[in-house]
């Protein structure tokens, strides 16, 4: 028997979602518990199915009772070859002569017929983010629960949009930060915030993370012959293809993408603020990097340091996406990603701050707490001694199954809430940066002198460029604007907030136009 039963006619949702700001979609939004069949498997249907995808996939097929029976991407090569066996491969190299897993599951190139069907409980969406809000949105509305990957929003109005069809809607939502889940990471945040290291002083995220460059093209390119590019920009413009790649690369473009902040960083800076305990935006934001050490079609920063102000400590994040070896900056330009790490690998790969080189360090005064895992951490004091170790797994999708079949919406580990405002975080960097300017060196260190943390982490990214033989002398790094957070209004204040504010959203073109349900009746 059906886990739920969906009263909203295939018809009557893609009449509503082909409506520019429409957000009246109908359904019985009974509760679990009264449906019919309700110890039956559950229906699931996994939406974008590169990368994240495939570990949505592989997740949902660790937990019983439930069955994946749609599948839904607009590019026909990526939805046959996971509708086939999903391109697995034995140990030898091979393809797997096993049967696909998926061989029964419907296909839908378009979420809006995926969405419009009645015999899906729930999606799980890892498109690009330029589709998260409006995809679960839309999902919410036709009756489904939803699981959808980080940064759950583009822009943050439209996680706001999120946030309230929630609750509008009745529904389970789980953000696919799934660092949440970990108990050694909860254990950890619970120890630190007890007081056992006394106050915090700094709460730090890190992205060191190879990105080499993805090329440099000279005029529009074509898109694959078997993507439906209308549908894969959905509420991003439809513009010509400036890139090598449409896959996966969208991350280092404005448009679909929010660059390694919204990437890796938003895994990173809500750790950060979770240490610190904030439940809202910081009292300011600010800004410096640039894409630097190669000139690609990509256009969000290679290397960044965002400082986000709060009241308990500064949460700082990092990114570095070049090496620390020396002469790999040569291989990371040329976009050979094998050669740089080899090249790196010899100098030493990676940069590390105190060992982490994608994770988080938190400074307290008694001591500091570092993890360079997703689900586990260690505590040391102020002379560098163990103190304490913190040891998890992860359990996200099981978390997100569990609550969708109890309904106990406290139980959520990653709630849209969370996931809302670390996004945001993400966003708020990147207005900094693309409001701001190129800098000099000696400028750019006048105007932030005084902020210590920044100064020091400033210091250190100026000494990794040196390194890459980035001279900022020549191509200077961006310095944001400092901007000023109304954190309950969720808007900005003070000289530019004209300017920071028209960058809270985006126009979107209809019909894949997220619906403002603070408007809605």
């Amino acid at each position: 028997m059906p886990l739920y039963i969906n009263h909203l006619t295939r018809r009557a949702f893609l009449r509503n979602t082909a409506v520019a700001g429409a957000a009246t979609a109908t359904f019985s939004a009974r509760s679990w518990a009264q449906v019919a069949g309700a110890n039956g498997d559950l229906r699931v249907a996994v939406i974008g199915l590169n990368g994240r995808g495939g570990s949505h996939l592989g997740s949902l097929a660790g937990i019983s009772g439930v069955r994946v029976v749609a599948l839904c991407d607009p590019d026909t090569a990526v939805l046959d070859r996971v509708k086939n066996g999903g391109g697995r491969r034995s140990k030898a190299g091979k393809g797997s002569d096993a049967p696909s897993p998926y061989a029964n599951a419907k296909t839908f190139t378009d979420i809006r017929e995926l969405l419009a069907a009645p015999d899906i409980d729930a999606v799980t969406i890892a498109t690009p983010n330029h589709w998260h809000s409006l995809g679960a949105i839309w999902a919410l509305q036709a009756g489904k629960d939803v699981y959808v990957e980080k940064p759950v929003s583009h822009n943050v109005w439209e996680g706001r949009q999120l946030v309230t069809a929630a609750t509008k809607y009745n529904r389970v939502v789980q953000c696919g930060t799934q660092i949440r889940s970990g108990d050694g990471l909860r254990e950890a945040v619970s120890w630190v915030r007890a007081g056992n290291l006394g106050k915090i002083t700094a709460s730090r995220g890190f992205c060191y993370k190879f990105r080499g460059s993805i090329g440099k093209t000279s005029g529009p390119q074509p898109a694959p012959a078997t993507a439906n590019y209308d549908i894969w920009s959905g509420p991003a413009p439809a513009v010509e293809l400036h890139r090598k790649k449409l896959h996966y690369d969208w991350h280092w473009d404005y448009l679909t993408g929010n660059g390694d902040v919204g990437n890796q960083g938003i895994h990173q800076m809500d750790v950060a603020r979770w240490f610190l305990g904030e439940a809202g935006l910081p009292r300011h934001t600010l800004s410096i990097g640039g894409r630097l050490g190669y000139d690609d079609d990509g256009n969000t920063p290679n290397t960044q340091v965002v400082i986000h102000d709060y009241a308990t400590a500064p949460l700082i994040f990092e990114v570095r996406g070049l090496p620390a070896g020396a002469g790999a900056a040569v291989a990371a330009a040329s976009g050979d990603e094998a050669a740089a790490e080899a090249a790196g690998a010899r100098g030493g790969a990676m940069d590390k701050y105190r060992g982490v080189g994608v994770g988080n360090v938190v400074d307290c005064e008694g001591g500091y707490v570092v993890s360079s895992s997703y689900f586990s951490a260690t505590a040391y004091d102020r002379d560098g001694k163990m103190l304490k170790e913190f040891k998890g797994s992860d359990g996200h999708m099981k978390n997100f199954i569990d609550v969708v079949r109890s309904r106990k919406l406290a139980d959520l580990r990653g709630p849209i809430l969370e996931g809302h405002v670390s996004s945001a975080l993400c966003h708020l960097g990147n207005i900094s940066h693309q409001l701001g300017r190129a800098t000099a060196p000696a400028a750019l260190a006048e105007k932030i002198q005084g902020n210590t943390p920044l100064v020091e982490a400033y210091g250190r990214m100026t000494e990794h460029l040196g390194k890459n033989g980035v001279n900022l002398g020549k191509t200077p790094a961006t310095l944001g604007l400092t901007l000023t957070v109304d954190a309950k209004a969720e808007r900005f204040t003070g000289p530019d907030a004209a300017a920071a504010n028209a960058l809270l959203t985006r126009p979107y073109r209809a019909p894949f136009v997220v619906p403002d349900l603070s408007r809605a009746t």
